[in-house]
């Protein structure tokens, strides 16, 4: 029996999580030439296609679904030996604000794992959308903030992903009746660009629904109520990502900044910044110096 290649599962996760080999290759630092052949040497190891290249977007195929959860479990034990015989552990306590958008990445899973192993390191851990934990952070309550940059916030960006237009699985754009919309309470900049996007396309729309929290976002939009514009990796069951008119703007890239490594103790806040960026595969301006 052949062993498995970690490089080509870490190319393989890469793909799968991303949605695309063009975005991978961002997250892998290689070209997606060099992406497209380690899938290809990948499949060639199994015996079995990966990803559906015939669907109009990248879908796992049957055999790639259950690879995928084989792959995060060898790259997690991998990772985590490594880890386990680097430096001595640090002890002390952080208090991390973390935004929802980066919640649906596989963050409790990757904060478990630091935790185990950190063992010394104690973190208080405030979820909430990016206004607030901003709030938070001025008034001495967060020493850490990993959130959305919303407006023009100072901070280092440490990921980017593509936004994407989402609807649900049965949605279908009327072109005769305006948008419907799920938007975020203000102050909220998906919010902000929607509107400039839509108005610039000169796109009719209407607010078909506005809640206070992501998931009430992805929970509308999969029931129906209207599309909304979010990073990609917020598809949820019952939700898609829809083609919009071409003559809609395409939308920007979101982008994740983390405020307060500078002043927080770095003794704590890196050993966080670089697991939690190698956990989500992260383009190289996400290194830390």
């Amino acid at each position: 029996m052949r062993d498995l290649d970690l490089d080509l599962l870490r190319a393989f996760v890469a793909v799968a999580d991303a949605g695309s080999f063009t975005a991978a290759a961002d997250m892998v630092s290689r070209s997606q030439s060099a992406v497209s052949q380690k899938i290809r040497r990948l499949e060639d190891l199994i015996g079995y296609p990966v990803f559906d290249r015939n669907s109009r977007s990248l879908a796992l195929t049957g055999a790639g679904g259950q690879l995928l959860i084989g792959a995060r479990r060898l790259l997690d034990l991998n990772d985590d030996v490594l880890r386990s015989l680097q430096a001595p552990q640090t002890t002390g306590r952080l208090r991390v604000g973390i935004c929802e958008d980066f919640v649906p990445l596989q963050l409790s899973r990757l904060l478990a794992r630091f935790l185990r192993l950190h063992p010394g390191i104690q973190l208080d851990v405030n979820t909430s959308l990016t206004h607030g934990l901003f709030q938070e952070f001025e008034a001495g309550n967060l020493d850490l903030v990993i959130a959305t940059r919303e407006f023009k916030e100072r901070g280092r960006v440490i990921w980017r992903e593509p936004m994407v237009w989402f609807a649900a699985s049965d949605f279908r754009l009327d072109p005769h009746r305006p948008v419907p919309l799920v938007l975020l309470q203000p102050p909220c900049s998906y919010r902000e660009l929607m509107f400039t996007t839509l108005d610039a396309a000169r796109q009719a729309w209407v607010t078909a629904c506005t809640v206070s929290s992501l998931m009430g976002v992805q929970a509308a939009v999969a029931g129906g109520l209207g599309i909304t514009l979010l990073g990609r990796s917020f598809i949820q069951q019952g939700m898609q990502i829809i083609d919009v008119p071409k003559h809609w703007p395409p939308p920007p890239m979101t982008e994740i900044i983390v405020l307060g490594d500078d002043t927080a103790d770095k003794s704590l806040a890196q050993p966080l910044l670089e697991f939690l960026i190698e956990g989500m595969q992260m383009p190289p301006l996400a290194r830390i110096d």
